[in-house]
């Protein structure tokens, strides 16, 4: 059984200071737990650099003002920090989570009157799926849930509350034995897993669903321009779940998903090939480039 997450030791950078592991805490009355009034990012260190660490920062500063609330510190401030908590953990290749959030002052719906606070995390968390699972390909199930219309949440936000659905997918997903659950939007086109974007592929062509109500991930961001890069055409346009019979591959992508090949989308089958091998490989060499310069 792993360590729980608030048992471990280390360091965690907690308003502009580096606290123990296990005193890095928060008040149960927190405005963050109770109304979501929180914003986070998930990214990695490879080599001991976090990949793309200032668009990381930039989007955890834009979602918190998303949110109405300003973070009290600079993107060079929040980036330094990052630097820190890996040199004080003695970590190279790394997940990070810097979490911004609205503090115990007043608890009701308003915010405004709570302070805003912001610690950064990072602990050893391999990909989110093994490497045997990614050359399989994975299984997705169907999510039950929507992403809403963008009339109604912030989605350009990486914010906490946005992620209730996910967690409720993924968690039925792996109930009925499958790895993650892939959701419809609330028009019924295909939008994107609990924790990452979606591409489907058919020859040398790449399709990727509209960002217009999820969000646009930085993984997903990298892998369009390395897969043009590799000769692949990319074409972002809504999907219906009919479509998906048209493909031969489908991946997802993600920080924590990396590139994953996907093998089965509810009764849609794929088989992971040469192309999502390509982009694996792609991905690999953009985060780690040293290792690649050395392999």
């Amino acid at each position: 059984m792993a360590l729980p997450m608030d048992q471990r030791d280390g360091w965690i950078w907690f308003d502009g200071e580096l606290k123990p592991w296990k005193e890095a805490k928060i008040h149960v009355l927190t405005h963050g737990l109770h109304y979501a009034s929180c914003v986070f990012e998930g990214q990695r260190a490879y080599g001991g650099e976090v990949f793309k660490l200032r668009e990381h920062t930039d989007r955890l500063i834009a979602s918190g003002k998303t949110l109405d609330f300003d973070i009290p510190y600079s993107a060079d401030e929040i980036d330094a920090a990052c630097r820190k908590v890996l040199e004080a953990n003695n970590l190279v290749d790394a997940y990070m989570r810097p979490v911004a959030w609205r503090g115990s002052e007043e608890l009701s719906v308003p915010g405004r009157p709570n302070t805003v606070h912001l610690a950064i995390a990072a602990w050893v968390w391999p990909s989110y799926f093994s490497m045997e699972e990614k050359l399989k390909g994975i299984r997705l199930q169907w999510s039950k849930w929507k992403r809403p219309s963008p009339e109604t949440i912030p989605y350009k936000a990486k914010a906490a509350g946005l992620y209730m659905i996910c967690t409720l997918s993924k968690d039925a997903a792996m109930a009925d034995g499958y790895a993650d659950a892939l959701m419809l939007d609330y028009r019924g086109y295909v939008a994107e897993a609990t924790g990452a974007n979606a591409f489907f592929i058919k020859g040398k062509e790449i399709t990727t669903p509209t960002p217009d109500c999820f969000l646009d991930g930085i993984t997903r961001r990298t892998v369009i321009g390395l897969a043009k890069a590799n000769g692949f055409t990319v074409t972002e346009r809504h999907i219906m779940p009919d479509e998906l019979a048209n493909f031969d591959e489908c991946f997802l992508t993600g920080t924590a998903a990396e590139v994953t090949p996907v093998s089965e989308v509810g009764d849609f089958k794929f088989t992971p090939g040469e192309a999502s091998r390509t982009l694996i490989a792609a991905y690999s060499a953009a985060v780690q480039p040293k290792r690649a310069a050395a392999e």
